[in-house]
């Protein structure tokens, strides 16, 4: 007897509680490595509004690319060694976004369609 009031109260209390929001649409991540030839890969296809991580992994101390920088976001993102760090934003326009390194030395683009 006692489970066939719990099952209206159950309903009752789904009914009383926020609906959920919904999850943000999948964006794309890509995987970039900094070696001593600089970020890998250097070029990449993205498409203009949807979200994007860039998945960054510094496997060399023997290059200036301990940072990765995308001005036209405002982004500066510190690449400790061996570590992978997420970098996540949404292209608003097409054409070419540069990445670099803080001194602007070690490059890469993304192609925005």
């Amino acid at each position: 007897m006692r489970s066939l009031l719990l099952y209206p109260a159950l309903a009752l209390l789904a009914l009383a509680l926020p609906a959920r929001a919904a999850e943000p649409a999948a964006g794309r991540t890509i995987e970039m490595k900094v070696t001593e030839d600089g970020f890998v890969p250097d070029k990449v296809e993205v498409k203009k509004g949807q979200p994007l991580t860039l998945l960054v992994t510094r496997q060399s101390d023997k290059t200036c690319a301990t940072e990765i920088v995308i001005k036209e976001y405002g982004i500066n993102q510190p690449l400790p060694l061996g570590k992978a760090v997420k970098v996540s934003f949404t292209p608003t326009r097409t054409g070419q976004v540069k990445y670099a390194c803080g001194m602007d030395m070690v490059t890469g683009v993304l192609v925005v369609q």
